[in-house]
């Protein structure tokens, strides 16, 4: 899997970034949301009416999350 685009989020809030990935079978994802909790990093997909749009099994989420800190780190 692989980090597309990573866009810094505004200071003052739980989200760090907003970033758009593609998994490993090809599937892009655009949008998702790199927050920072009491329990770690988690990512969040986007939301469509109010609901989510897309959800990850906890393994593909902490791999989305890996390479999101790493490329915030880059960029930072």
């Amino acid at each position: 899997m692989k980090i597309l685009s990573i866009r810094p989020a505004p200071p003052g809030g739980n989200v760090v970034a907003r970033f758009d990935a593609e998994l490993d079978n090809g599937v892009r994802v655009y949008d998702l949301k790199l927050s920072r909790g009491r329990s770690g990093w988690r990512v969040y997909g986007p939301q469509h009416f109010g609901g989510a749009a897309v959800t990850f099994p906890p393994a593909v989420a902490d791999q989305l999350a890996t390479e999101a800190v790493a490329h915030v780190a880059a960029v930072a």
